[in-house]
C-alpha cells in the first residue's frame, strides 16, 4: 500500500435545521463580525432570514455579500474581499452553491490581517501562504462538495479559469442542512447530483492519490447519490432523499479533496467557459464518453462501482462487462433525471470541438490524475462522441 496523507474538515454537522443555529456556532468561535458570502437568488428566497436573525440574537454582527454569480470572476472575489475588510470581519461563511463557497474560501484567506498576498499570487497548487480567518461552509445544493475541499475556482478571463489549491482553504466547519435544499429545481438537482457522482467515480479511479480512505468515502457517496437522485429530482420536498443527497455530495467532496478528479472535469471546464453550460451538466455530457475511453485502464475499478449505481449484485460478471454495465447505468440515470445528453442539444457547434479539445489540454492539473493518458486527439474524439 502506498503512503498517503488525508486532509479533512475539522467539524461536520449533518442536521436538519442546523442553519438556524449559525449565530450560536459563530459565537462559540468568539466571532463578533461575520461576512456571509452568497448570491442574490439565495437571498431572494429568504433562506438567509433566519440566519441573519440568529446572528443578531447571538450578539454577532452579520454583513451579507450577495453578488456571487455562477463561475465567479476575480472581480467578484475582490468585491467580496473589500466588503470583508470594510466590516473588519473575523469569520467568513460561504452560504450557497460551489461558487459562493469558493469565493468565501478566498475571502477568508485574503482578508486575514496578516495576509500579504494578492489573489493573483495564489493561483496554482500550494501557492497560498500564512493563515486565514475562521471559515464555515453551508451548501444549499447537493453537488460540488466545496464545503469540504481545499480548492477554489475563479474565472480569470472571458473563457478561462484558474484554480487555487491549498490546505489553507479547507474549512473549519461544514453544516449540512437538508432544509436548505428543499424545492430546488429539478434541473439543478439533477445536474449537481451527477456532478457529485462524478466526484466519487473520479476519486475512486484517480491515478495519483487514490487511497483507502478516499475509496471508502467514494463508494458510500456513490451508493447514497445513485439511490436517491431520481427521487430528489421528481420529489423536490422529500427531506429524506434530500438529506441523503447532501451527505453523499459531502462524502464525495471529501474523497476528491484527497484523490483528485480527472478527465471528466478537464473536458467539462471548456464547455462552461465557452458556452456557460452549468458545471454539473457539463460533466454529465462528457461522463459516459470519458469512462469508455478509460476502459482499457480502469475497467476493474469501474466494475467494482457498478453494483452501487445499479443497486444489484452483478455476480461473476467480468470486469469488462461490469464496467460496461456501470456506464449504461449512468446513462440511464442521466436520462431519467431529465438532463440532455448531447452537446448539440446545448447549441455547441460541431466546428467548435477542436477548440474545446485544445482548451481541455490546458487542464493538466486534472489530466495527470486520469487513469489513462489523454492527448488532444483523444479529447477531440471524446467531444465528437458526446456531440
Amino acid at each position: 500500500m502506498s503512503d498517503f496523507t488525508f486532509l479533512g474538515v475539522q467539524q461536520l454537522i449533518s442536521e436538519v435545521g442546523a442553519a438556524r443555529r449559525l449565530g450560536e456556532l459563530c459565537a462559540e468561535r468568539h466571532a463578533t463580525s461575520v461576512l456571509i458570502v452568497t448570491d442574490a437568488g439565495i437571498r431572494a428566497l429568504g433562506l438567509l432570514d433566519n440566519v441573519v436573525g440568529g446572528m443578531s440574537a447571538a450578539g454577532v454582527q452579520a454583513a451579507v455579500f450577495d453578488e456571487v454569480e455562477a463561475d465567479p470572476t476575480d472581480t467578484v472575489v475582490l468585491k467580496a474581499l473589500d466588503r470583508a475588510r470594510t466590516h473588519k470581519v473575523d469569520l467568513v461563511i460561504g452560504f450557497g452553491g460551489g461558487s459562493s463557497m469558493d469565493v468565501a474560501k478566498l475571502v477568508a484567506l485574503l482578508a486575514h490581517p496578516s495576509c500579504q498576498q494578492t489573489l493573483a499570487d495564489i493561483y496554482g497548487v500550494g501557492q497560498a501562504k500564512g493563515t486565514r480567518l475562521p471559515l464555515i461552509q453551508v451548501p444549499t445544493t447537493a453537488g460540488t462538495g466545496s464545503e469540504v475541499t481545499p480548492i477554489a475556482i475563479v474565472t480569470t478571463g472571458k473563457t478561462t479559469k484558474s484554480g487555487v489549491v491549498s490546505p489553507l482553504l479547507m474549512p473549519d466547519m461544514a453544516v449540512l442542512d437538508a432544509e436548505l435544499t428543499l424545492g430546488l429545481p429539478a434541473g439543478v438537482t439533477a445536474a449537481t447530483g451527477i456532478d457529485a457522482m462524478v466526484h466519487a467515480i473520479e476519486a475512486y479511479t484517480s491515478r495519483i492519490r487514490k487511497n483507502p480512505l478516499s475509496d471508502v468515502l467514494a463508494r458510500q457517496a456513490l451508493d447514497l447519490l445513485a439511490s436517491n437522485l431520481v427521487t430528489s429530482v421528481k420529489s423536490g420536498h422529500n427531506l429524506e432523499a434530500r438529506s441523503a443527497m447532501l451527505l453523499g455530495a459531502n462524502l464525495a467532496g471529501q474523497a476528491f479533496a484527497n484523490a483528485p478528479v480527472a478527465a471528466v472535469h478537464a473536458l467539462a471546464y471548456p464547455l462552461g467557459g465557452h458556452y456557460h453550460i452549468p458545471h454539473g451538466l457539463s460533466n454529465a455530457l462528457v461522463l459516459p464518453h470519458v469512462l469508455r475511453f478509460n476502459l482499457e485502464s480502469a475497467a476493474p475499478l469501474y466494475a467494482q462501482l457498478a453494483p452501487l449505481v445499479l443497486g444489484e449484485d452483478l455476480g461473476d460478471m467480468s470486469a469488462e462487462a461490469g464496467a460496461a454495465a456501470l456506464i449504461d447505468g449512468l446513462e440511464s440515470l442521466i436520462a431519467e433525471s431529465g438532463l440532455p445528453n448531447r452537446l448539440r442539444d446545448l447549441s455547441v457547434p460541431e466546428d467548435a470541438l477542436p477548440m474545446l479539445a485544445q482548451d481541455a489540454m490546458l487542464q493538466q492539473r486534472l489530466l495527470v490524475n486520469n487513469p489513462r493518458e489523454v492527448s488532444e486527439e483523444d479529447a477531440l474524439a471524446i467531444y465528437r462522441a458526446a456531440f
